[in-house]
């Protein structure tokens, strides 16, 4: 772990709990949800002034809580990186919004929401970003049922060929 990263980490591990952790260089730590926009805030006030990713990984079937929301932080004038997890259940999943706190999260929570089903409550214009408006589900989940399109072969041309909707003339 970077020398400078180490005071930063624990001051955090201190005041919202949680236990760091290092993979490959780079320091991730876990913290509880209702932590997450104070957490945000104090990142900002440490300079880490760009909040350069926010995704999330699906644990389903698997774990409880089923979702991950991952918050990559980049300091650009101590080049540092940060990256906090926020576990959250699958029941009605939902973190605050922090898109006031770093701008580039606007859309970025929009794409969860759209994606995950993942709320964000208090988020200026939470609607759907990438899917049509009137689309139901949420295709990242691994719930989600998947879309099949049978290949078309020599061997199977004549009864595909006879399921396509082609235009009538």
């Amino acid at each position: 772990m970077e020398k400078k990263l180490q005071p930063i980490i624990g001051k955090l591990e201190k005041e919202f709990g949680g236990a760091a952790c290092e993979y490959r260089g780079e320091v991730s730590l876990v913290i509880p949800a209702e932590k997450i926009v104070s957490a945000c805030q104090q990142l900002h006030d440490l300079d880490f002034e760009l909040l350069s990713a926010l995704t999330a990984v699906d644990y389903w079937p698997q774990e409880e809580p089923r979702f991950h929301v991952i918050y990559q932080f980049t300091s650009v004038s101590n080049h540092l990186f940060l990256t906090l997890r926020v576990p959250v259940p699958g029941i009605n999943p939902s973190l605050l919004t922090v898109s006031h706190i770093y701008r580039s999260a606007n859309w970025r929570e929009r794409e969860l929401w759209d994606m995950f089903g993942i709320k964000f409550q208090g988020h200026p214009d939470l609607r759907r970003i990438l899917m049509p408006a009137d689309w139901e589900g949420h295709p990242l989940r691994k719930d989600y049922p998947l879309g099949y399109e049978e290949p078309q072969f020599t061997f199977n041309f004549e009864e595909i060929n006879l399921r396509k909707p082609y235009a009538k003339e």
